[in-house]
């Protein structure tokens, strides 16, 4: 592929998304959280990661998808942000994957403002649609609301 990217590749309730695999620094399974008080409803908790503390925000809740079912635990994405590191929650892992981008594709206009500010676009695979999300808007987050 002569112009390529890599994506870590997860599940977000029925939907297939993706982030800069550089952006990754590791995968975990679920851990227990310390709840922040008044925090924005995204922002889970806190996770102790080898002595560093954490911000766990739920991916659902941050694109405004059903919270996860009770009975399930979700896994932690950690990425590196401008502050130190941050966990994303989310269903389930899956790949990562190697996309030409000539298969690429800018989210439509006519999506919500509030969705179409987190989604860099979407590649259109084999029976389904990955949806690439932009980490530093994820991370775009104010107590007491989304930015």
């Amino acid at each position: 592929m002569a112009n390529s990217r890599q994506l870590c590749t997860f599940k977000l309730a029925r939907l297939f998304c993706g982030i800069d695999v550089s952006r990754v620094r590791e995968v975990l399974r679920h851990r227990e959280m310390t709840p922040v008080p008044l925090a924005a409803a995204e922002v889970s908790g806190l996770i102790n990661l080898r002595g560093q503390i954490v911000t766990a925000i739920d991916l659902r809740r941050r694109l405004g998808l059903p919270d996860l079912p009770p009975t399930e635990e979700p896994m932690n994405i950690v990425v590196s942000a401008e502050g130190g590191n941050v966990s994303f929650l989310v269903d389930s892992i899956d790949d990562v994957l190697d996309l030409d981008d000539a298969d690429f594709e800018r989210p439509p206009e006519s999506l919500d403002t509030h969705v179409r500010n987190m989604l860099e676009g979407v590649y259109k695979l084999e029976g389904r649609l990955l949806h690439v999300l932009q980490v530093d808007a994820l991370l775009n987050i104010e107590p007491g609301g989304i930015k």
